[in-house]
C-alpha cells in the first residue's frame, strides 16, 4: 500500500430500489483511477458506511477489488470493536490492501478507551493502516500527541488522515512524527493549505465526480478559486446528497441516497445547482 497521491473516498451507487450498483460501483471506480487516482477508499462516511449492512460492505469490497489493479482501502467503523475487528479481518480476507481506522459509530469518550478501540482493529490484521481523525463528524480527537503514540506501537500505522479542519494539525504532526506518517488531507477545501503544510494526500470527495480537476489542484494546478464553492460542499451535513448531485450533473451517478438521508429538495436543491452548473460552465480546461 502507497499512502500518497489523490485517493478517493468513494461514494456507493444505488438502484431505484437502494440495493448496490455494482455494476456502476466497478466502472466508477476505474473511472477515477484511470483519471488519476492512486487508489480507492470504501465504506466511509460518504459511503454511505453506516446504512450498510455487514454482507453489503463484503461485497462493495469485493467488487473493487476485482474490478482494479490499484490498491482498495476499506473503512472500518462500527458500533462495537468486536465488530470492528470482524470486518478488518474479512477486508484482509477479501484482498483488500488497506484499512482506515475510525473510532466506533455513537460512543465518544478518553484516550483510553479510543486508544484500544483503534489499537485492537490496528493488531486485527498484518494490513497497511491509516488512522481518519474527524472530531467534527465523531467527536473523538485523536491529538497529535495522541496519534504519535499509536505510530510507535503499531509497525503496520503508516498513514492519518486529518479532518480536524485545522491545517496547524499538519505541521504538528510533521513535527512529531516527521516521515514515519503519511499525512493526508481529509477536507476537501483544505488542500491547497494541506499540501503546502506537508500533506502528501488527499482522502477526497468531489473527486467522485471530477476526478482529472482533483488530481490537477493535488498536482498544483491554478484552478483552486474555480474549484473552492464546490469543494465547500464535502464541509456541511449533506455533503452526500450534494457531492452525488455533482455526479448526476457530470454524467457519472446518481443522487439517490439511502434514508435517513434524503435527496436535496426545493430552494436547498436549485442553490445547488446553480453552484454546480456555474462550475460546470466555467470549467477549466486541463
Amino acid at each position: 500500500m502507497k499512502w500518497q497521491g489523490v485517493i478517493p473516498a468513494i461514494t456507493t451507487p444505488f438502484r431505484e430500489d437502494l440495493s448496490v450498483d455494482h455494476e456502476f460501483l466497478a466502472k466508477h471506480a476505474r473511472w477515477m483511477i484511470d483519471n488519476g487516482c492512486t487508489g480507492i477508499v470504501a465504506l466511509g462516511s460518504l459511503g454511505e458506511g453506516a446504512t450498510l449492512e455487514v454482507d453489503e460492505k463484503a461485497a462493495i469490497l469485493e467488487t473493487l477489488v476485482h474490478a482494479l489493479r490499484a490498491p482498495v482501502v476499506a473503512a472500518i467503523s462500527a458500533l462495537s470493536t468486536d465488530a470492528a475487528v470482524r470486518l478488518a479481518k474479512r477486508a484482509e480476507q477479501i484482498g483488500c490492501s488497506g484499512l482506515m481506522v475510525l473510532p466506533p459509530y455513537v460512543y465518544s469518550t478518553d484516550w483510553r478507551e479510543m486508544k484500544a478501540h483503534v489499537s485492537a482493529v490496528v493488531r486485527a490484521t498484518k494490513l497497511s493502516c491509516m488512522l481518519y481523525n474527524n472530531p467534527i463528524a465523531y467527536k473523538t480527537d485523536f491529538l497529535p500527541e495522541q496519534t504519535a503514540e499509536l505510530a510507535e506501537e503499531h509497525d503496520n500505522l503508516h498513514a492519518v488522515k486529518e479532518s480536524a479542519a485545522d491545517i496547524r494539525r499538519v505541521t504538528a504532526l510533521r513535527s512529531l512524527l516527521g516521515n514515519r506518517l503519511a499525512l493526508f488531507v481529509g477536507v476537501d477545501d483544505l488542500i491547497v493549505e494541506g499540501v503546502a503544510a506537508g500533506a502528501v494526500g488527499w482522502i477526497a470527495g468531489l473527486v467522485n465526480a471530477l476526478p482529472k480537476e482533483s488530481v490537477a489542484l493535488f498536482n498544483g494546478a491554478d484552478i483552486y478559486s474555480w474549484f473552492l464553492p464546490l469543494l465547500r460542499m464535502d464541509t456541511v451535513p449533506k455533503f452526500v446528497q450534494l457531492i452525488k448531485l455533482v455526479q448526476q450533473e457530470v454524467g457519472m451517478g446518481s443522487e439517490r441516497v439511502r434514508p435517513p438521508r434524503l435527496e436535496l429538495e426545493g430552494e436547498e436543491r436549485e442553490v445547488a445547482l446553480r453552484t454546480i452548473r456555474h462550475a460546470l460552465k466555467t470549467r477549466p480546461k486541463l
